[in-house]
């Protein structure tokens, strides 16, 4: 399943790499990070010392000046082993560097990518108990005082909260001016009044840290402000159109992992005196899993192109991820049932598959968000 005409030798390469280092580091410690809800400190420093959590960063900061589409294949190859972990390198990579790099200054960006190349974790602090798809309804406050602002709110559902040493929080600095009001600043975890809170029990994903981040008088300086006030709701807009495609990519990714481990399984399974895989209807079974989710992976590599090249790819990312998001749903389950009884317990490897696919058509835009996009798109 590897498209050799999509990738030049440098992306190959890289691919390979990541794949190495998800079988062999990330592979032994699923189960425990998943069991136990948290994200092994090891994990998370070979990531740093892979080069996984600036892919982008220019070389001037300490990175590999990468290319967008190496973050999307990261994420493919790091979700193939577990979705949760590719979370962290997702959200890293295509929302927080990618924020800065389009849209910080350029002191912004000299103090804080090279310290998001080599050890600490961004988180993007947009979604709030009431603001949702409807992104834009912000709660979160910020008032100016002199040479600061104070930012006075919370915020749900935060990846990498916990792990997290920068948040990108966006907050309103004028009610009464709707999305125009809104804006984004650099806070630093340590700042006084920011407080990490609860720590959601969820279904899949579960390395990945998701938490309600409490910001209660958090003073920042006016240069914290990432562009320009009130203009948060385009770096939003910008950086979640492309990050969706990153979202398409781990699910390529899972998609994959569950359908490897499906194919093996059916290979070596014996009913009846011979391996399943010897029957038409597990055959059938395969051959679908096996074009949806080739479909699934030209999509998003071809959203990912479209954004490098400089052209429109808002309706094809909408679209990527849409399809992925589907599909991998659609492998996982296959891929439960293939393995059977053992398939619906933890001793198998695709049921935790089953439990993070889910995620995929909600966070990053639900599924009905994205056939809006699409809808206009096509109509425009």
């Amino acid at each position: 399943m590897a498209p050799l005409t999509v990738l030049n030798e440098e992306e190959a390469l890289l691919q390979s790499s990541v794949r190495q280092f998800a079988r062999e580091q990330i592979a032994p410690r699923v189960r425990a990070m998943d069991e136990s809800s948290t994200f092994d400190p090891k994990i998370q420093k070979g990531l740093f010392e892979m080069g996984l959590m600036g892919v982008e960063v220019p070389e001037e900061y300490g990175g590999a000046g990468g290319t967008f589409f190496q973050s999307v294949l990261c994420v493919e190859e790091i979700a193939a082993v577990d979705p949760g972990v590719a979370v962290m390198v997702d959200v890293q990579n295509t929302l927080v560097v990618n924020a800065l790099l389009r849209f910080g200054s350029d002191a912004q960006q000299a103090k804080w990518l090279p310290k998001l190349n080599e050890n600490v974790v961004g988180a993007y602090a947009l979604s709030e108990a009431g603001s949702g798809s409807d992104a834009f309804g912000l709660a979160m406050t910020a008032r100016a005082e002199g040479s600061d602002y104070v930012l006075d709110g919370r915020k749900l559902w935060i990846s990498s909260a916990h792990e997290a040493g920068l948040f990108l929080v966006f907050a309103t600095v004028d009610a009464g001016a709707g999305y125009k009001g809104i804006t984004c600043f650099l806070v630093p975890r340590e700042s006084e009044g920011l407080k990490i809170g609860k720590k959601e029990d969820k279904m899949g994903i579960r390395a990945s840290s998701t938490a309600e981040v409490v910001l209660n008088g958090v003073r920042v300086h006016r240069s914290a402000v990432v562009g320009e006030v009130g203009k948060g709701y385009k770096i939003a807009i910008e950086t979640l159109n492309e990050g969706r495609i990153a979202i398409g990519g781990q699910m390529v990714g899972l998609a994959r992992g569950a359908y490897q481990h499906a194919l093996a399984y059916a290979k070596q399974r014996r009913q009846f005196g011979k391996p399943i895989a010897e029957f038409q209807g597990v055959q059938f079974q395969l051959a679908e899993m096996a074009m949806k989710l080739e479909g699934a992976r030209l999509m998003v590599y071809n959203a990912a192109r479209l954004r490098e090249a400089g052209r429109s790819f808002v309706t094809e990312a909408a679209m990527a991820k849409l399809y992925a998001s589907t599909v991998a749903e659609e492998i996982a389950s296959q891929a439960v049932e293939i393995f059977g009884g053992i398939g619906f317990t933890k001793d198998s490897p695709v049921e935790k598959y089953y439990r993070d696919v889910k995620i995929g058509r909600i966070y990053e835009g639900t599924s009905n968000m994205q056939r809006i996009t699409i809808a206009k798109g096509i109509l425009s």
